[in-house]
């Protein structure tokens, strides 16, 4: 199977860091965002990769060329301008004969690709949609009436509302391309034309780590976790080249 890497965003909320650097490339500790999301696809068997890139992508060619030091095989689609997610993947049409994966060069996740590639088969439809589920704490507690006497009923204190989200991972067949606009997105254009259409979207879930390094917050907090973990190896290693027992 085939993976599509998208990764020719701006990352214009993760200014200042992303003036001179493509948010794919941001580090996570020594390495690239991107990096990890290749080699957790690696681990399920995916080699063959296409990453649709676009701003600064010389420094993603720079780095990854064509995939070989890390094991797989790498071709870049350039966007001479800026395309939407299936804008974007459009450009592939022609490289795209089987089932395919897409996915976001900015997330970070463990998901199982087996697991999700074994679910999309027995569901038969074109499109499987990773779907994560995520908690928004409210701020203020939430009351609901009774319409009669106006007596509270219920109060509940700043909840955690839980909903599925659309992780922005898919598994697709290439009869997608028949549903697909030069600069179309997936989710605002697409998948709602397939849904008009009466076309089945299947919803995988998934529990695995995953997590979307949109803000500055996001990258900050994560760089720090990369940081200490890869001290903690460090430590670690060391103490087995020394004999020593235990920094951490």
């Amino acid at each position: 199977m085939k993976a599509i890497i998208l990764c020719g965003g701006e990352g214009t909320r993760l200014r200042p860091y992303t003036y001179n650097i493509p948010k794919p490339m941001l580090r996570l500790g020594n390495r690239p965002i991107l990096e990890f999301v290749l080699l957790n696809l690696k681990r399920y068997g995916v080699k063959d990769f296409i990453l649709t890139v676009g701003y600064l992508h010389d420094k993603i060619l720079d780095y990854f060329g064509d995939g070989s030091k890390f094991g797989i095989n790498i071709e870049y689609l350039v966007e001479d301008e800026k395309l939407n997610t299936a804008g974007s993947v459009l450009g592939a049409k022609d490289k795209l004969k089987d089932t395919f994966f897409v996915g976001m060069g900015d997330h970070i996740t463990a998901i199982n690709v087996d697991e999700m590639l074994k679910f999309h088969k027995q569901k038969g439809n074109l499109v499987t949609m990773a779907l994560k589920m995520q908690g928004t704490p409210m701020e203020y507690g939430i009351v609901s009436m009774n319409d009669d006497d106006l007596t509270i009923s219920t109060f509940l204190e700043k909840p955690i509302l839980s909903n599925l989200i659309n992780a922005g991972i898919y598994i697709l067949e290439p009869e997608i391309f028949d549903y697909v606009k030069p600069k179309d997105d997936f989710a605002k254009d697409v998948f709602p034309r397939l849904l008009e259409k009466g076309k089945g979207i299947s919803g995988y879930k998934f529990t695995e780590y995953w997590a979307d390094i949109g803000r500055i917050h996001d990258y900050e907090t994560m760089n720090a976790i990369m940081s200490v973990i890869e001290l903690s190896l460090a430590l670690k290693e060391d103490d087995l080249k020394t004999g020593k027992k235990g920094h951490i």
